[in-house]
């Protein structure tokens, strides 16, 4: 049976972890069996390393679907990276309020606000690809080495490249189809389950992602033909 709530899920590698375990910020949600591979730092780390420019002061949040594949080195850049493009300067003057006597309460002004970065179930994301804040990845999708995501990714597609670009399709359409039409059909179920325990429905991000594939036999269930 397998253990959702160990850290490590080989026993001599100590460079995978499952990264809902080892994240303890609350705007971080990592659905289970998500995994991060790291072979230059310590990836119990990740959200140090490579959650970046990510503040309270936003209320931004990390979203991580169940079964995604993270490479060494990927990295998700939030609001905090940005300057703002509507003001006539670029330099973030709100910042430094203290300096120029501005008022401490308009400080996010200084950048401009793009959202979450929400990242479906059963997504590989290469080494040292770089997520910008307000990106949507949609389940099954294949981010490229290295590749700079600054727009939403459809369901099962592979993107790459600088900004990143859909290079083709996973699967035919009939194909995404019927996945995507599993994979709500699991997360019905698994929300159904959850609100009869939970008075609060959950939040309609955090639920779309996190609440997909019950379990690891997910595929097999659905897909017989899948079955080796």
């Amino acid at each position: 049976m397998m253990d959702k709530q160990k850290i490590y899920p080989r026993s001599k590698d100590r460079e995978t972890v499952y990264l809902k375990n080892v994240v303890t910020d609350p705007t971080i949600i990592v659905g289970d069996y998500t995994m991060y591979n790291d072979f230059v730092n310590d990836p119990v780390d990740f959200q140090k390393n490579n959650v970046l420019y990510h503040y309270p002061i936003n209320h931004d949040k990390l979203i991580i679907g169940k079964f995604c594949s993270i490479a060494c080195g990927a990295r998700f850049l939030f609001n905090s990276a940005n300057h703002s493009m509507t003001s006539l300067a670029t330099y973030p003057f709100p910042i430094f309020f203290e300096e120029w006597g501005l008022d401490v309460s308009h400080i996010t002004e200084a950048w401009d606000n793009k959202g979450d970065i929400v990242i479906g179930s059963d997504v590989w994301i290469g080494y040292e690809a770089v997520i910008f804040a307000g990106v949507t990845i949609g389940d099954g999708a294949i981010i490229g080495t290295r590749a700079v995501v600054t727009k939403d990714v459809p369901p099962y597609t592979i993107v790459g490249g600088v900004p990143a670009k859909p290079i083709r399709k996973r699967f035919s359409d009939e194909t995404i189809s019927a996945l995507l039409t599993a994979i709500l059909r699991q997360s019905n179920r698994a929300v159904s389950i959850n609100l009869s325990k939970y008075s609060k429905e959950p939040d309609a991000k955090t639920q779309s992602s996190t609440g997909r594939y019950c379990s690891a036999s997910f595929f097999q269930k659905e897909f017989p033909w899948k079955r080796k």
